[in-house]
């Protein structure tokens, strides 16, 4: 099971059962409630949240902003 850090970017892979948040959603983890189980916080471009959910590692997708390998 693949460990998440604090802080990460994440994309939802699939919607929840309530429709609350939708696959492809973007938010960020602000907590790891248990091992491959994170608080994660779902917000909007003005920097509101609109959900706080616990869910697990294989229901996310790590976003990453630089390249593994930079170019010499």
């Amino acid at each position: 099971m693949r460990e998440l850090e604090l802080l990460s970017v994440v994309a939802l892979l699939k919607d929840t059962a309530d429709q609350s948040v939708r696959r492809g959603q973007v938010g960020t983890i602000v907590e790891r409630l248990a091992p491959g189980v994170y608080e994660v916080e779902f917000g909007n471009d003005e920097g509101r949240m609109y959900a706080s959910l616990p869910l697990r590692a294989h229901q996310l997708l790590q976003l990453h902003h630089e390249p593994r390998h930079q170019a010499a």
